[in-house]
């Protein structure tokens, strides 16, 4: 395969800034949620069940960026700091259903509100109102891109 002209390449110019870009995120996004005393992982989990009924496991595992396999232990810490509960899901004991508990829900209510205000001056920077939606077109058109089985 002979090696193509990189420097005219379209696509490959993006790969670089969209790499930086998520690293940036990433970095700026722990480093608050460590502040909050939150792994990203605990504050993902709360995000999520936060002004919920609870869901399963199954649901939770979908909804959040945490891998199944990474799911039960933090699940576990934060039944600890009793931040949330199982329940038993009535006519299938295999099921759990995830709550937040009342601390849990305060602690949704403080840290989702503090890390919403964090965040929004850096896109209120990037982008202008108008722009969010095209922006959030274009991401999520590239994401699936890479989700599909296509290729």
């Amino acid at each position: 395969m002979e090696l193509p002209h990189l420097k005219d390449d379209p696509y490959l110019k993006l790969v670089r800034p969209l790499v930086e870009a998520y690293l940036a995120f990433s970095r700026a996004d722990s480093r608050h949620i460590k502040s909050l005393r939150l792994t990203p992982s605990q504050f993902d989990v709360i995000a999520t069940l936060g002004d919920t009924e609870g869901m399963t496991c199954s649901e939770l595992s979908a909804k959040t960026l945490v891998t199944k396999g990474t799911l039960t232990g933090v699940l576990d810490r934060l039944v600890a700091k009793g931040l949330i509960r199982r329940d038993a899901v009535r006519g299938d004991r295999r099921c759990t259903k995830i709550s937040l508990t009342d601390k849990g829900d305060v602690l949704f209510r403080k840290t989702f509100a503090a890390h919403i205000a964090f965040l929004r001056p850096f896109f209120q920077r990037a982008l202008h109102p108008k722009d969010v939606e095209e922006a959030r077109t274009l991401l999520l058109r590239l994401r699936d891109s890479f989700q599909s089985d296509g290729i």
